[in-house]
């Protein structure tokens, strides 16, 4: 390959375009430096610094000298709303937007802006009413999730159900889950005003948007067997093996109930005895102990605890167990046995917790939607001392951990 000589002249030229090049832009950007005012430096200073009041002082200095920037208004207003001051975010934007100047992409930015201090505000109606304005134009899956989070906020399941419909598009992210439990929500209401029958459509429908949704069989069970569908109630709860069978400890008690009503405890129980063998679980144990013990007497309830104990130790198993003792102990062996509850007892109900997966929040009760975080089905339906062992608890007591 033969070398072409003319490139040795024209590397001088590309060197001096560029040159010149830099030239031009250090130019550009050092008038434009020169232009901002010290105000604007300084409170930049002071955001880095995490300093937001003194950062909001210099800012609204360099807006007095520079009313038409609109990107300082943007950073006044976020300040604003930052420091709780909504009302005054609130006039930032709204006066952005009524310019006639401004470009319609910084035009929808300064709505969305708008949405937010609407809403931390506590002004839904208004927020919302923002939010679908710029919908129409602009689907992006943020206006969706923030529209979402306004109708799950103002409890209106109807529109929650199309914004998350829509959000499944916009956002290509599957909510099945939450359409299925804002179906529920919406059937409890029918529920409670005593329309039975759109109740139960609402369950169907949760069913059809996610046919793992055991929150409606559960309620499906309760409103069967409170209406006396005692049957139905129970054919409804078997479903939920199917369905997950980690959450058939939150049934055990009503399907217990139900066979009782229908003359057939000792079915129930067999039925029960098996759940437990599959699928072992603290609340299950404790229905199945209980049901034992009425049925069978304290004899079978402690050979029950015991084996289940040797199996699946735990604290609230071992809990369990020495409940069962003391039920059958001779009078001379209480007080001992007593001691040994009131020790294990305190540590078995510092674990005797559901816990948010998402966040981490805990509750002695079990909550469909997370109050902490909001998160729907982020509880795992087994408590946190299924998982954990009397061995392990003690050794991460004796670390201190």
């Amino acid at each position: 390959m033969e070398f072409e000589f003319w490139w040795l002249l024209a590397l001088p030229a590309f060197f001096g375009m560029g040159w010149v090049a830099a030239r031009v832009d250090l130019k550009s950007l050092l008038s434009e430096s020169k232009q901002l005012p010290t105000s604007y430096f300084r409170g930049l200073n002071f955001l880095l610094n995490e300093q937001p009041d003194r950062a909001l002082e210099s800012f609204l200095q360099v807006a007095k000298e520079n009313p038409d920037t609109v990107e300082l208004q943007f950073a006044l207003g976020s300040l604003f709303r930052r420091r709780g001051e909504v009302d005054r975010a609130i006039r930032v934007h709204e006066a952005l937007i009524a310019r006639d100047d401004l470009p319609a992409e910084t035009r929808r930015q300064a709505s969305y802006e708008l949405s937010q201090d609407y809403f931390k505000a506590g002004l839904l109606d208004y927020a919302e009413k923002v939010l679908v304005g710029i919908a129409q134009d602009d689907p992006t899956p943020e206006v969706h999730r923030h529209l979402l989070d306004i109708y799950v906020h103002e409890k209106d399941w109807a529109k929650a159900i199309g914004a998350a419909r829509k959000l499944e598009t916009s956002a290509k992210r599957n909510y099945q889950k939450e359409i299925a439990n804002y179906f529920c929500e919406l059937g409890i209401t029918e529920q409670i005003h005593g329309r039975q029958e759109a109740a139960e459509a609402h369950l169907d429908e949760a069913i059809k948007a996610n046919r793992k949704c055991v929150r409606a069989n559960l309620l499906r069970g309760e409103w069967l067997a409170r209406a006396g569908r005692h049957a139905e109630a129970i054919e409804a709860w078997k479903a939920v093996e199917s369905q997950d069978p980690s959450y058939l400890g939150l049934v055990a008690d009503g399907m217990v109930e139900s066979f009782k009503a229908l003359g057939r405890p000792g079915e129930g129980l067999t039925l029960l005895r098996g759940l437990q063998n599959r699928y072992p679980g603290l609340d299950l144990l404790s229905v199945v102990y209980q049901a034992t013990a009425e049925h069978e007497g304290d004899e079978a309830a402690w050979r029950l605890v015991r084996d289940e104990v040797r199996r699946n130790p735990t604290l609230v198993g071992l809990d369990r167990l020495i409940d069962a003792e003391l039920v059958r102990a001779p009078a001379e062996r209480r007080q001992d046995l007593q001691l040994m509850k009131s020790l294990v007892h305190s540590h078995a109900e510092a674990l005797s917790v559901y816990l948010c997966r998402q966040c981490g929040f805990k509750a002695r009760q079990f909550y469909w939607q997370c109050p902490a975080c909001g998160g729907w089905e982020s509880s795992s339906p087994r408590r946190t001392a299924e998982l954990e062992t009397a061995g392990r608890h003690l050794a991460r007591m004796q670390l201190g951990q």
